[in-house]
């Protein structure tokens, strides 16, 4: 993905109502997602949350743990665990992407 691609996955657009709209998820629980670390909407100047694709994407993901039954606690603890997992993929790749290079 190039960098201007990923800028606009991670570029808020939405505001509450749309993203509860596109997700089906209520406004209450996504502020309570947000006071339990699961998203984190950007901001405007005015304090107005901005959801963007990655968010979208996101809450997707807690859905189908929530629908599997995790609690928050779960939720949050796997959301971390795949993010760091991704790091280290990404820099497993980069590494092997440079001992190639050298051979």
């Amino acid at each position: 993905m190039t960098s201007e691609a990923q800028a606009r996955t991670l570029r808020g657009v939405y505001g509450i109502s749309v993203m509860s709209e596109l997700s089906g998820v209520g406004p209450q629980t996504l502020r309570l997602y947000e006071r339990r670390g699961l998203l984190t909407p950007t901001r405007t100047g005015g304090g107005t949350r901005r959801y963007s694709e990655s968010d979208l994407e996101t809450l997707a993901r807690i859905t189908a743990l929530i629908d599997d039954g995790v609690n928050l606690v779960g939720v949050r603890l796997i959301l971390s665990l795949e993010a760091e997992n991704s790091i280290l993929a990404a820099r497993l790749a980069q590494l092997n992407d440079s001992a190639d290079d050298q051979v």
